[in-house]
């Protein structure tokens, strides 16, 4: 974790995590955004560790398309109970209930979010947003659910060409054929590495 400037001081970075189901060939979505694919592995019973996650977290981030795919694809928001942060370069005047929309860059949000005393945020989709956040050095953890479908086009997991490496933390896997590998982000720095 790093430091961020808050106003009236100096507040510990919250943690940043990147949890998103791909395809084996590295897709989280098909070229027009649906994810009708999914729902194999979602009919089969097992959330895959969502409710525990879900639950160790304190707000969200996403942008703006996930925030419409969402809209368009669900009758009630389904994140009730935890705050939301959409980047967005043109707000939408009807939000549900914890979400508000801003046009900042994604530290800045990271730092909004600190100063309400979020210290777990889910990244939740748009390969995009991710690859921003990754290339400004702001991810900290990737948890992936490799689904054991290939797409063979579509949105890639992250929208970045930087390299980084990365320390397994835990890996699971479930019947459903879902492996879930959740990674630590290293830093470019191998001297900043926290042990």
């Amino acid at each position: 974790m790093g430091l961020f400037g808050c106003r009236g001081g100096i507040s510990m970075k919250p943690t940043l995590i990147y949890y998103v189901a791909a395809s084996l060939d590295g897709y989280i979505a098909r070229p027009d955004g649906r994810v009708d694919w999914l729902e194999s592995i979602q009919a089969a019973g097992d959330d895959h560790g969502y409710h525990a996650f879900y639950d160790g977290i304190d707000a969200l981030l996403m942008g703006r398309m996930t925030f419409d795919t969402l809209m368009d694809a669900e009758e009630d928001w389904p994140y009730l109970g935890k705050p939301c942060l959409v980047l967005t370069r043109y707000p939408h005047e009807q939000l549900p209930d914890g979400v508000s929309m801003r046009h900042c860059t994604p530290s800045e949000a990271l730092t909004t979010l600190a100063e309400q005393g979020h210290q777990r945020i889910w990244l939740v989709g748009g390969g995009s947003l991710a690859g921003n956040c990754f290339a400004a050095g702001l991810l900290d953890e990737l948890v992936v659910s490799l689904v054991p479908y290939l797409l063979g086009a579509g949105i890639p997991m992250f929208a970045s060409g930087l390299e980084r490496s990365l320390r397994l933390h835990e890996q699971r896997s479930f019947s459903s054929g879902v492996m879930q590998l959740h990674y630590q982000v290293l830093p470019e720095n191998p001297a900043d590495v926290v042990l």
